[in-house]
């Protein structure tokens, strides 16, 4: 616990920073916000929600990219729990008059028909007056729906990674061989990392007109609001991390039939890089976007640059996942590399004790302890400008934030130390001694669960021509349409640098910008 000495010369710091948050510019909203807490893989998470909904009076609001009625949420060795489908049917019957609103993105949607189990709820969900499940299609070709918001009476929401789908269910220890992680046709899948955030208090508002929003452009549907404010549904369970903060939201929008486009999340990746002065650390499932690799590749040119730790899955999830992204990723790097002078930056694969890759959903970054960002997107050109996305910020230069740092700090160690397995006052007391996060990992993986140094090895051909010409993720929606010639990585590697530069030269706050010697080894010309 800090003393009020420290309590005040922590304060004294802050008011002296400006926010990183700018409503106009990079959040669409900074709201009230009751209580907040994050919420670390989706067994807790899954857990947690069951009980939340089922208070719930008058509205359960859902959506997501990718939802399955088929999972359970939570599994056990041994027994037969009831499914997602059958959860909220046993809503709907024991409160008819409650309304419960699903949102999926349409991209295989199909599929469900041709899986009996799955078609058959889809037809008594059908049935059921009380639900309403949705396909949404409102996006250019190309883009896709990618928020993952729970909105319960406008009371309280979650907003983060977490998909209520297939193959994330796993808990914090990431076992070898966990039974319970298993699809709903019996086959196993690999340990699998993600966050969210649980939030109470009129930023659950925001966020209800946010998902209303989506609802209407998705079915030209109006979805009424609740009726009355529902009494304080945060679960009993949930430790509560922040008090009376104001938290502020940030979206991406593709321009669409009138909806204007919205780069909010685009604008503050690139503001969280600029006004970083000891670290950022970041948990996200891809790394391609030429413009914040520029960005983070212009920090580390500076005499005394921040530290940029990227915890990430080995390969994306998925074939045409893998070569949209995994090429670009390591052409990135090792463009990095050439800045990163101080071996400031790293990119880290979490492994289980028996050597297995954990994947990295989340979408979590956490800049010098204060401010903690918590969403759906990815440092990727999809999420910066194609698909929808939702992101929620702690601003800790905000005035009611003033008292997050510390809070902030234990979940940045909570991580960290759950990827190393060690307790969180090990790594806290090791990041004292050295100072440098990157410093402090290296002191203590090893063997066993731990963090792994990415090795970046040469993409194929075929690799290589979809990252250079940015083919499965260029930077706007009407870019799939552009000619080979004017795409590229490189041309985005320059226009990014171009447009640092300007920022500087232009407005004056936040100017400041990844890969280190570790990670920096240049893919092989064999």
């Amino acid at each position: 616990m800090m003393n009020d000495e420290e309590r005040h010369d922590r304060r004294a710091g802050l008011t002296s920073l400006e926010p990183i948050v700018a409503m106009g510019r990079n959040c669409w909203r900074i709201e009230a916000c009751r209580r907040a807490s994050v919420i670390v893989d989706a067994a807790d998470y899954y857990h947690l929600v069951q009980k939340v909904m089922a208070g719930a009076r008058d509205l359960i609001l859902v959506i997501g990219w990718h939802f399955d009625t088929r999972i359970q949420l939570e599994p056990s060795r041994g027994s037969s729990k009831s499914t997602l489908g059958q959860f909220f049917l046993t809503l709907a019957r024991k409160k008819p008059d409650r309304r419960i609103a699903i949102l999926k993105w349409s991209f295989g949607a199909k599929k469900q028909f041709f899986r009996p189990t799955a078609a058959l709820m889809l037809w008594k969900w059908e049935r059921t007056k009380a639900i309403d499940f949705r396909f949404d299609s409102a996006h250019k070709p190309g883009c896709s729906h990618h928020q993952k918001i729970v909105v319960i009476d406008d009371s309280l929401a979650v907003c983060g990674g977490i998909d209520i789908s297939t193959a994330r269910w796993d808990t914090c220890e990431h076992a070898d061989g966990d039974e319970r992680r298993r699809l709903p046709n019996g086959k196993a899948y690999a340990p699998w990392h993600d966050a969210t955030m649980m939030l109470e208090g009129p930023i659950a508002s925001a966020l209800g007109s946010l998902g209303c929003d989506r609802w209407h452009r998705a079915t030209g549907m109006d979805l009424s609001p609740p009726h009355s404010p529902a009494d304080s549904l945060w679960p009993d369970e949930l430790p509560v991390q922040f008090v009376n903060v104001d938290v502020a939201i940030s979206r991406t929008r593709a321009e669409y039939q009138g909806a204007s486009e919205i780069r909010e999340i685009e604008a503050l990746y690139l503001d969280m890089i600029a006004a970083a002065k000891r670290f950022i650390y970041f948990e996200n499932q891809y790394f391609t976007s030429a413009k914040l690799a520029a960005a983070i590749a212009k920090r580390l040119q500076e005499e005394e640059p921040p530290e940029f730790v990227m915890v990430m899955p080995r390969q994306a999830d998925g074939w045409l996942e893998q070569k949209a992204m995994d090429g670009a990723r390591v052409r990135l790097a090792c463009e990095i590399a050439q800045a990163d002078r101080q071996n400031r930056f790293r990119i880290y694969v979490p492994m289980t004790r028996g050597g297995t890759d954990i994947y990295v959903h989340a979408k979590v970054s956490i800049v010098d302890d204060r401010l903690i960002r918590v969403g759906s997107s990815n440092l990727n050109n999809r999420s910066l400008g194609l698909d929808s996305e939702c992101d929620v910020v702690i601003d800790a230069a905000l005035p009611a934030n003033r008292e997050t740092v510390p809070e902030i700090a234990r979940l940045r160690t909570r991580l960290i130390a759950e990827h190393l397995a060690v307790e969180p006052k090990a790594f806290a007391h090791e990041f004292q001694q050295r100072g440098s996060l990157v410093d402090a990992i290296e002191a203590i993986r090893g063997q066993g669960k731990t963090l792994d140094l990415l090795d970046l090895t040469k993409p194929g051909p075929l690799d290589q021509f979809i990252a250079d010409n940015e083919l499965l993720d260029p930077e706007s929606a009407d870019s799939f349409l552009d000619p080979i010639g004017e795409r590229g990585l490189r041309r985005h590697w320059r226009e990014g640098l171009t447009r640092i530069r300007s920022r500087r030269l232009g407005t004056s706050s936040n100017a400041n910008n990844p890969l280190n010697s570790a990670n920096r080894k240049e893919p092989s010309d064999e």
